[in-house]
């Protein structure tokens, strides 16, 4: 059974997509949560024509991906799994387990390395958010972050079962947490405790850099609550707030070809370590990036306007900024 599934890998992965997707763009347009400011027909053409060229260049780069690296390993008994006695349902579990959180410290290093957050910003720069959003990944971060992925697939040694429900999976729910749609409110604040809700997420793509750099999590929600990076609501609120950065708020800048040359644009300003332009309030971010790189484990609740912020504390030093307005909701 489980070989006619790995040997239906790209039919099944290819259905699941296109599924979700037009899943997301019907829900999206029968419940939208925010106005759209930019015609579908710009964004869309362009964000799936990156799709394509993102798809061709990883497939012409590598000649083997995730999932059949996974089935090399099993037979070679490369990688943790294969070479210590799992129960194999324990062993898919902790395989999807480690592999989120790998894409979450991904996701917190493209954001914190300037030369990485020049590729990375390229998915920020969109001007609106829903399911496109999603797949809009200069490729080269596609390219590095494939070799990421294969190198911890080597190391780990999962099922490829295991891997191949994880990219579907993740595919999923990057379409969903990126989708326009409007969830009912008690269910975001219930479903946020199990998965990266748009809402949630919508507040990573905020211009503010405290909000940008906050919520990294694409699939399960627990790291960013657990490392301190984790923000309740947008500070101006979902319906008032800004999709985007600074640089970048053309309408020509959402073509393909100016996403592709984007990371050799203008500075790399931004990122989650650049203190040039925050407020003493926005420096409660760098405190909570700095924290979940050295691992502390106490944490400080500060809060600003309607956003509720956990942040790491930080042992030993000065203590951050307190951020000054009302609580938040919490979740």
């Amino acid at each position: 059974m489980m070989d006619i599934i790995l040997a239906a890998e790209p039919e099944i992965r290819l259905t699941a997509f296109l599924s979700v997707l037009a899943a997301m763009a019907l829900w999206e347009l029968a419940a939208p949560r925010r106005r759209r400011d930019i015609p579908r027909v710009i964004r869309w053409s362009n964000n799936l024509a990156l799709v394509v060229i993102d798809t061709a260049i990883l497939r012409l780069s590598f000649p083997i991906l995730a999932v059949g690296l996974a089935v090399l390993a099993e037979e070679r008994g490369w990688g943790l799994f294969n070479i210590i006695e799992a129960p194999f349902g324990l062993a898919v579990i902790l395989s999807m387990l480690l592999l989120d959180l790998a894409i979450y410290l991904q996701h917190v290093m493209f954001h914190a390395v300037p030369a990485l957050w020049r590729l990375h910003r390229m998915h920020h720069a969109d001007l609106d958010f829903d399911a496109t959003t999603g797949l809009r990944f200069h490729p080269i971060e596609i390219l590095i972050s494939m070799a990421i992925k294969l190198a911890l697939v080597a190391a780990l040694g999962p099922p490829a079962v295991a891997v191949l429900l994880f990219e579907i999976i993740l595919n999923a729910t990057a379409l969903f947490n990126h989708a326009n749609i409007n969830l009912p409110r008690p269910v975001d604040r219930w479903l946020r405790w199990i998965v990266v809700t748009p809402d949630m997420h919508r507040v990573h793509h905020s211009v503010d850099p405290r909000e940008t750099n906050s919520n990294y999590g694409f699939n399960l929600p627990w790291w960013d609550r657990l490392m301190g990076t984790y923000v309740a609501q947008p500070a101006k609120g979902h319906e008032g707030m800004t999709i985007g950065i600074e640089q970048f708020r053309t309408t020509r800048d959402l073509w393909v070809d100016r996403m592709l040359i984007q990371p050799l644009r203008g500075p790399a300003s931004g990122h989650a370590l650049d203190t040039s332009a925050l407020t003493p309030t926005s420096r409660n971010s760098l405190w909570t990036l700095e924290n979940t790189v050295l691992g502390s484990r106490a944490t400080q609740k500060g809060t600003h306007d309607e956003t509720t912020y956990v942040l790491a504390g930080r042992s030993g030093c000065h203590t951050p900024p307190a951020s000054t307005g009302q609580h938040g909701t919490g979740h």
